[in-house]
């Protein structure tokens, strides 16, 4: 007699490396599309399809995979400093084209997450010093290019590094509002960028570069609303966010 029971299919078993990175990833994306806080052992476990207890054999703490979900869902965003293509100052005008869409604004959501969670997650707060100071140094090194390559002068790159942190983490707060239609919020991180770069106004905003991505570097200081202020383009922040 045939049997009609089907035979159970075979367990897949994977590799403890391949297992721990795919447990990442999917915490990872959780925290992109719900939240730090919907990064849960048992919902990264729901969505693989496995035991809770699987991926507490890989985080025993939950809280670490909370904070290695973090890491591993703001590396992305460094990509948009660590391409080599074009000279330093198209590769900044498309830092802040980037830092002014709808992929900087759901990534900033993520940090906002993050800032307020760190009060409640210790680890959190050192991780978030770290990328931080790596976001801030990539950006300098960046700027560093640009001086050295005489399409930026009479900066201080890590004055103007602060200074673009900060605008990009400012239009982030507002991740979580309803959309704005306005010129000076559209392309506020530009604005902002072209000020601390002392670029002329709307200098790194889309298509302003000429061909070869030139700029007219060393053009007088100017506020993202074109007026001029020289202490605030010599003063140095007690701390900066990045």
């Amino acid at each position: 007699m045939v049997s009609m029971s089907r035979a159970a299919a075979p367990r897949i078993r994977k590799r403890p490396e391949e297992r721990r990175a795919e447990i990442l990833e999917t915490a990872s994306a959780i925290a992109r599309e719900e939240g730090l806080e919907r990064v849960t052992l048992r919902a990264v476990a729901d969505r693989l399809g496995v035991r809770p207890g699987l991926i507490s054999h890989y985080f025993p703490a939950a809280e670490e995979l909370v904070v290695e979900a973090f890491e591993s869902a703001v590396a992305a965003e460094r990509e948009h400093l660590t391409s080599t293509v074009g000279t330093p100052i198209e590769r900044l005008a498309r830092f802040v084209a980037w830092a002014d869409g709808a992929d900087a604004a759901r990534i900033a959501r993520l940090w906002l997450n993050a800032r307020h969670l760190r009060r409640f997650i210790p680890r959190l707060g050192d991780m978030l010093e770290q990328q931080e100071t790596l976001d801030r140094d990539r950006l300098i090194a960046l700027i560093d290019e640009g001086v050295a390559a005489g399409e930026l002068t009479g900066i201080d790159s890590f004055d103007a590094a602060v200074r673009i942190w900060m605008a990009v983490d400012g239009k982030g707060a507002y991740a979580n509002s309803p959309p704005f239609s306005n010129d000076a919020y559209a392309h506020f991180v530009a604005d902002a960028a072209a000020w601390a770069l002392r670029l002329p106004p709307g200098a790194l905003r889309p298509g302003a570069l000429r061909p070869g991505g030139s700029a007219d570097a060393g053009a007088p200081a100017s506020t993202p609303g074109g007026v001029g202020d020289t202490a605030a383009q010599t003063a140095t922040p007690d701390a900066s966010p990045r």
